[in-house]
């Protein structure tokens, strides 16, 4: 790349776009300026973890800004579409009208959601899947249809692929009953044959969703009201439906290569080379508006590898995109499935070794050579734990016997030493095993978190992380060393190790037990899991004395933090239960303080944009109310979610309130490694979602059922049944121990999910601790869960009680009661949100901070 002012256009601001802009900038060492246009207006997200939006919000779909977009270099341009390439004058025209001119030019356009020709297509309830837009609308959507109609909606996914079957989750997730439509013989066609798409679809209907299979929609009906109200079908089916979700495959978006008279593929897509060069030499193309070699693929890894690939290029360095990898794997809670290199068979002699359990619902193929020593690939449904060690391995000797990684108790343990350096380990980021060998033993990384930040292995989707700690494990042993377990470079101790030592010697300050068991000041990482430690074992307030330096952003003012650097409030409501009366204060305080309101996933009202210096006003208001803190700021015990149960619901078997209450104010202020979430459901028809929790409560006509180590989030989980039959007495015992084991023993920030699957003899040998005290730790587990119960204080009420926790509510330490000027607001939907960026330089903010006076 010659010039010392060369500018760099990319046209869209995507997954791709985003990897291909923070290669770039990394390795520069010349001046650059780097214009990413995008058509959505909003910043790059992970559209991989799409579905996550609808339990975590979009929030958590945000690529980390700070490298691309906050980087000097770089002007990002969201919302303003590029019209037309001007190749000629070496300009893109914007919708808005704006000429950008371009020194190279970088295609990163995408792909859009495919529908089908059919009569009804645009019915109001008719949606694609494709973008954050898409699902919030269709969200909104399920929402407003909902209650109009006043019952659960019926709702259709047509296309029974990956994408399709992620759909039909998260219309379940919903409250949607969801059908899968697809027209060929089985699901994810394009990935498993005929037996494992038939284990595939038991998953499937084992959750609770239909699936229709060989049928082909020709047409979608209306209502009364215009509304879609049923699909057609080619032999003459028909099935209601309130809501139809497109999965039917993508599209190149080239329509501006096509006006630009760029050379494109029949089938679509940008005809590149192995260069990502298009058929102009200033132009080049990456993801999935790329074609090569005939194909273009709408997976992100072959894309993230054209990035590296054109970054290098425009650098001046030789790369080549080694082709397309089509390895997938299923991110649907519950339903395990993978299926990576020839999963068909198709190379000439190829063999096949299969196990099948019908029954369990697992189905799991190797594709061997002829002489069944090489992988060439695999299928895998019901049990994909094996996916992360052998998809490293196509094109590699196996090793040892295929039959080992298929029997139940197989495929997890791979021979990592084997790997060649070539192998890619993480397909996202083309991160090979020799790339992991590098930072290892020459880039000093010790631990798989290290190597992750390093090399990007394990960052994207996270089904190579199990893989990348292994393959750090055996690099390290070749040196002598061994993986740390250690909490971090002050304590030598893991989190488990620490949590006994101060049990044990009774210490009950930070500073006596870095003294004792660890050394220098702590930092970020061990200062947050001490203060937990203490929380348990001592109990003191967390703002008390030296506690108060010890904790995270949140819990040192006991309230979220949000973007714009004012804080949620969220009260407890047990069991989601809340009064009239209740209701009216929670609506007076947000009225008067000017907060935004919404109800939450685990039934409680959350009040967004307090500033700091209004939080013990605002608390005082609610303590007086009767309300307490509900913890949402801390690693601890959030909500315990319930159905109305055997009180109200015709259906309800038990009362899953009164449960719900029970369980939330007995575990209510118990800190943990990680958050802790509990369900309870009065039937099996399962309303609270009890399953998606770390303790899931189901009433049964014998008693209750107990689920655990079930979570949501990137790598959710169905809990596991652990007991059946429980009354009320045995069930919460059970869950004291349960919780208690837990704390003591897991890891800094492991959900309960992970470590049930890590513990030593896993669901039976929990059984044995909990139920058969096995280990003789019961009485303790009782007593200290009992001391918790007896000890608990709302940790608001004692900070309203105590001026010198009060001290630290203030937004100026020179002027405590004067409001941050920096805050601004617009209006939206009768609340207000805080302005956009662009909004403030447009002058668009039309509510400053200080104009929200409190009405007293």
């Amino acid at each position: 790349m010659a010039g010392s002012s060369e500018r760099i256009v990319v046209i869209g601001a995507g997954m791709v776009a985003h990897r291909f802009a923070e290669s770039l900038l990394s390795r520069v060492e010349h001046p650059l300026e780097l214009v990413i246009i995008g058509e959505e207006g909003l910043a790059p997200y992970d559209r991989v973890r799409l579905t996550s939006f609808f339990d975590e919000g979009a929030e958590a779909l945000a690529l980390d800004p700070a490298q691309v977009q906050d980087d000097p270099r770089v002007r990002f341009v969201p919302g303003d579409p590029v019209r037309r390439i001007d190749r000629d004058e070496q300009q893109v025209l914007t919708v808005s009208g704006e000429r950008i001119g371009y020194d190279r030019l970088v295609l990163a356009t995408g792909s859009y959601a495919a529908t089908l020709a059919l009569d009804g297509f645009s019915l109001p309830g008719c949606f694609v899947y494709r973008t954050l837009d898409d699902v919030q609308r269709l969200r909104d959507f399920v929402a407003h249809r909902a209650a109009q109609l006043g019952r659960p909606l019926r709702g259709t996914v047509i296309g029974g692929g990956l994408l399709g079957l992620e759909a039909a989750g998260a219309l379940q997730g919903l409250g949607v009953d969801a059908t899968v439509v697809q027209s060929s013989e089985r699901l994810m066609s394009a990935q498993l044959d005929l037996a494992a798409g038939a284990a595939l679809r038991r998953r499937i209907e084992q959750r609770g969703i239909a699936v229709r299979t060989q049928s082909v929609t020709t047409r979608l009906d209306p209502d009364r009201s215009g509304q879609v109200a049923g699909l057609e079908f080619k032999d003459g089916g028909y099935e209601a439906t309130d809501v139809v979700v497109f999965t039917v495959g993508v599209r190149p978006r080239d329509e501006l290569a096509r006006k630009a008279e760029l050379d494109c593929h029949p089938r679509g897509g940008v005809v590149i080379d192995a260069g990502c060069a298009t058929s102009d030499e200033r132009i080049l193309a990456i993801g999935e508006v790329a074609s090569f070699e005939g194909l273009a693929v709408g997976l992100v890894a072959p894309g993230y590898a054209m990035a590296e690939v054109a970054a290098t290029r425009l650098l001046g360095g030789d790369a080549a995109f080694p082709g397309y990898d089509l390895s997938t794997k299923l991110k649907l809670s519950g339903v395990d499935v993978a299926s990576f290199g020839d999963a068909f068979g198709e190379t000439p002699g190829a063999l096949d070794v299969v196990y099948a359990d019908p029954v369990a619902g697992v189905y799991k193929k190797l594709v061997l050579s002829d002489d069944a020593k090489t992988l060439l690939g695999g299928m895998l449904v019901g049990d994909a734990s094996a996916y992360g060690a052998l998809r490293p391995l196509v094109g590699s000797a196996l090793g040892g016997d295929p039959a080992a990684y298929l029997m139940p108790e197989g495929g997890v343990e791979a021979p990592v030493a084997e790997l060649p350096d070539e192998a890619i380990v993480c397909s996202c980021s083309s991160v090979t095993a020799g790339r992991i060998r590098s930072a290892v033993h020459d880039e000093g990384c010790a631990d798989a978190d290290s190597v992750r930040a390093c090399t990007k292995a394990g960052a994207t989707c996270g089904s190579c992380t199990v893989m990348v700690k292994k393959l750090v494990g055996k690099e390290l042993a070749k040196s002598g060393k061994v993986l740390s377990n250690a909490l971090c470079e002050h304590f030598d101790l893991s989190r488990r190790q620490l949590f006994d030592a101060v049990r044990v010697s009774e210490l009950d300050t930070f500073s006596a037990i870095i003294e004792r068991f660890g050394r220098g000041r702590g930092c970020d990482v061990c200062k947050p899991a001490l203060a937990s430690i203490l929380a348990v074992l001592v109990g003191k307030h967390v703002l008390d004395g030296e506690n108060a330096t010890l904790q995270d952003t949140n819990d040192h003012v006991m309230a979220n933090l949000q973007k714009d650097g004012t804080y949620s409030v969220v009260p407890r409501m047990a069991g989601g239960e809340v009064t009239p009366e209740g209701l009216i204060a929670i609506g007076a305080v947000a009225k008067d303080y000017g907060l935004y309101t919404k109800i939450t996933g685990g039934q409680r009202i959350d009040m967004f944009g307090a500033r700091l210096e209004q939080l013990p006003e605002i608390w005082q208001r609610l303590v007086d109310a009767g309300f307490e803190s509900g913890h949402a700021y801390g690693k601890s015990l959030r909500t315990v979610k319930s159905c109305v149960g055997s009180t109200w619901c015709r259906y309800g078997v038990l009362d899953s309130v009164g449960m719900a209450v029970r369980l939330e104010l007995r575990y209510r202020g118990l800190r943990a490694p990680h958050k802790l979430k509990v369900g309870v459901s009065g039937c099996a028809r399962e309303c609270a979602e009890a399953r998606s929790k770390d303790v899931g409560v189901i009433a049964t006509e014998t008693g209750w059922n107990m689920y655990v180590g079930g979570n949501g989030g990137f790598t959710p989980r169905h809990a596991q049944l652990l007991a059946e039959g429980l009354d009320d007495e045995a069930l919460i015992r059970a869950i004291d121990r349960y919780f208690l084991y837990y704390i003591r023993t897991a890891d800094r920030l492991q959900r309960t999910a992970p470590w049930v699957e890590e513990l030593e003899g896993g669901l039976d040998g929990l059984r044995e601790v909990i139920f058969d005290d096995a280990l003789g730790i019961c009485a303790d587990l009782d007593a200290a869960m009992d001391a918790h119960v007896a000890n608990y204080e709302d940790e608001w009420a004692a900070t309203l009680a105590d001026p010198a926790k009060l001290r630290r509510f203030q937004s100026f330490v020179n002027a405590p009661s004067t409001p941050d000027p920096s805050l601004g607001y617009v209006p939206e939907r009768g609340q207000v949100r805080p302005a956009s960026g662009e909004e403030r330089r447009s002058g668009a903010v039309l509510i400053a901070s200080t104009t929200l006076e409190v009405r007293r």
